[in-house]
């Protein structure tokens, strides 16, 4: 049965009860669906060190890359902000793994959300396109 996208965000927002965010206390979850249908969550995990903590979004694409499941289809971000916004790591990470028809879901709630695509978010983005042999 394939969930359609409120069912989606709802999965993610009640994933940030999963974020590890003990410093900063913002939750942050994210979901990504693949093309082939899988679903992978992610959160936010802090670390005292904070150069080593890692973001929801990375920690959700790093399980579907992890799976060999490298298809983007949506990535859904949810936080604890009024749209909680890709940090810029995340989407120069984005950049690599995210076609040009994936979708970028920022939601606030089932009813409250906006979709991108990654030129939206990010362009002029630097991506494995600037490396091949001209």
């Amino acid at each position: 049965m394939k969930k359609d996208l409120k069912e989606l965000i709802q999965i993610a927002i009640e994933n940030k009860k999963n974020s590890y965010s003990p410093y900063s206390k913002f939750k942050v979850s994210s979901l990504v669906l693949t093309k082939k249908g899988n679903i992978y969550k992610g959160v936010n995990i802090e670390n005292a060190a904070y150069s080593v903590t890692i973001c929801a979004e990375r920690s959700a694409l790093a399980g579907a890359i992890s799976a060999g499941d490298r298809e983007i289809d949506t990535i859904i971000i949810t936080g604890d902000s009024n749209m909680t916004y890709p940090c810029g790591v995340c989407r120069q990470f984005m950049a690599e793994f995210l076609d040009s028809d994936s979708k970028i879901v920022i939601a606030n709630s089932v009813d409250d959300y906006k979709i991108y695509g990654l030129d939206d978010i990010l362009p002029y983005n630097f991506s494995k396109k600037d490396l091949e042999e001209k």
